[in-house]
């Protein structure tokens, strides 16, 4: 086992004299989790995942000979982690004084937890990465598939009996000695890999109008939410979580609030699917990683919220990653940049700010897996640029990598408009690839309602700046006519009352009748 001793200590990130590690390389510190970020001769740099409180110098450090990496099993849906998937408290617990999220120190009892198998592999089947043979029916509306982790490949030689098994049993012998469980390890900083990736064409419909029909996204598609403070980011989210049509949500919410968080766990566990009557917690996976936990855990959570995600894309699940917010992110990134001492780029964020955003928004697809069934992973990521400036890096550089970007505008969230989308800064580069799929699901007509009712809206822009610089006097009746018009698109249409049952969601078809309607 490998040894060597902690040299210094600044927060989370500490200093190990000895030769011994590999770079991303698992440590652990005193019982705390690390992962090794730089290395030097005769040093190592770790960032550490809890609090460094009373650690010192001179304790030991033993090294696991892996990257960080999370464990993927049965009993991931339904529940609340944190940014390293260590389970949090059961819900009733979780709503302690001061509406804080309380962590669990391990991961005994959902290892022990035992699960009904069926398994479809039959001996003498020959098996590869991917394959699926078994299953678990985790919730009434998920179905967890084992599948042969990626390398491995063989003959079946020994099948366990249906039955009840824990995550860490072999029920799978292959002729080369490998044993396969319900569970396997994956580095969330690595990919999982697929078979191919599938050109973008049908649509994530989420039933928020000014989103479905204006600014849409794709499954297996990017998308943003920039807004500052109180501008409803969290909201958007809370209602793209609560009613597009994913399969499966991966909530990850990164440097927000306690009590936020507390508040999704008390709307999820109240809410209705609409497609099926189960709770909505039924397909929703909660990762928590809350402004006063740890920094380094942050910067970890979206790495470990898209690998829960791809897992179960390739299981063959459409799922959304909703990711509160990366601004968050990219201030831990900062942060462990700052007591690294590395050189800062522009507002004192890494110069490899724009990598890490690239890589983050890169795995999102939609893939043929290695097992041959579809799925994918659509991202929306919010961003919080500090005093609602939409120049700050982090949103200047999450406009690279992304396809569909839903600007929100404090004025409208403030005369209470909501989703607050600026239809005037936000655009969608998925409207060419989902054209034919509107023509053929919805109607021939769907898009050049869409293109009238945004050319109304455009030509509303100009006609006020017109009124703010001569005064209304100045416009024709027809003008007067499309003033009046375009306020009634912006009150019928582009509003939506999250509270009221009847128009929190609306159905594509539901939204072309009314764009019809109005125009």
């Amino acid at each position: 086992m490998k040894k060597a001793k902690v040299y210094g200590i600044n927060g989370p990130v500490v200093n190990i004299e000895g030769d011994v590690f590999f770079a991303s390389e698992v440590v652990e510190i005193a019982g705390l989790r690390g992962e090794i970020i730089t290395l030097k001769p005769g040093m190592a740099t770790a960032q550490v995942y809890e609090s460094t409180a009373g650690l010192s110098p001179g304790v030991n450090v033993i090294g696991t000979g892996r990257p960080m990496s999370i464990k993927l099993q049965p009993g991931i849906v339904g529940r609340i982690f944190d940014g390293i998937l260590s389970p949090l408290d059961e819900m009733p617990s979780t709503f302690s004084t001061g509406r804080k999220i309380r962590s669990v120190e391990n991961l005994h009892h959902t290892q022990q937890k035992t699960w009904t198998v069926k398994i479809s592999a039959t001996t003498g089947q020959h098996l590869t990465q991917g394959d699926i043979f078994a299953e678990v029916p985790e919730t009434p509306l998920i179905t967890y598939k084992a599948m042969v982790p990626p390398g491995i490949s063989g003959t079946v030689t020994y099948v366990a009996p249906d039955g009840v098994y824990s995550s860490d049993t072999p029920i799978i012998t292959l002729d080369n000695g490998t044993n396969l469980t319900l569970s396997q390890n994956w580095p969330i900083r690595i990919p999982r890999p697929v078979k191919k990736r599938q050109p973008l064409s049908q649509p994530l419909i989420t039933g928020q109008r000014v989103i479905d029909s204006l600014f849409p996204i794709a499954k297996g598609g990017v998308a943003a939410i920039p807004g500052g403070f109180g501008t409803g980011k969290t909201m958007t989210q809370h209602q793209l979580a609560k009613w597009c049509d994913a399969d499966l949500i991966v909530y990850t919410g990164c440097g927000e609030r306690g009590n936020e968080m507390t508040e999704v766990l008390e709307d999820f566990a109240k809410l209705t699917d609409p497609k099926n009557g189960q709770p909505l917690l039924n397909r929703t996976i909660l990762i928590a990683n809350t402004s006063d936990m740890p920094v380094a855990a942050r910067e970890a959570s979206i790495y470990t919220g898209l690998t829960v995600a791809e897992c179960y894309r390739d299981m063959g699940y459409h799922v959304a990653l909703m990711a509160d917010s990366t601004s968050r992110w990219a201030e831990a990134l900062r942060e462990l940049s700052g007591r690294l001492g590395e050189i800062p780029a522009e507002e004192g964020y890494p110069a490899y700010l724009s990598t890490r955003l690239s890589a983050f928004y890169g795995r999102a697809g939609y893939v043929t897996n290695l097992n041959g069934t579809e799925g994918s992973v659509t991202i929306v990521g919010a961003v919080s640029p500090q005093g609602g400036d939409f120049s700050e890096p982090v949103t200047q550089q999450t406009k690279r990598f992304i396809s569909c970007y839903w600007a929100l505008d404090r004025r409208l969230a403030y005369a209470r408009h909501f989703p607050a989308i600026d239809w005037n800064n936000s655009y969608s580069n998925y409207l060419p690839n989902l054209t034919e799929w509107y023509a053929n699901k919805i109607s021939p007509k769907f898009m050049e309602l869409r293109e009238k009712l945004m050319s109304i809206l455009q030509e509303e822009t100009a006609l006020l700046e017109i009124v703010k610089l001569i005064g209304a006097d100045s416009l024709s009746d027809n003008q007067h006519h499309t003033l009046a018009l375009a306020k009634t698109i912006r009150q019928q249409f582009l509003q939506q009352n999250a509270y009221d049952p009847n128009d929190t969601f609306m159905s594509l078809q539901e939204q072309f009748i009314l764009m019809k309607s109005l125009l």
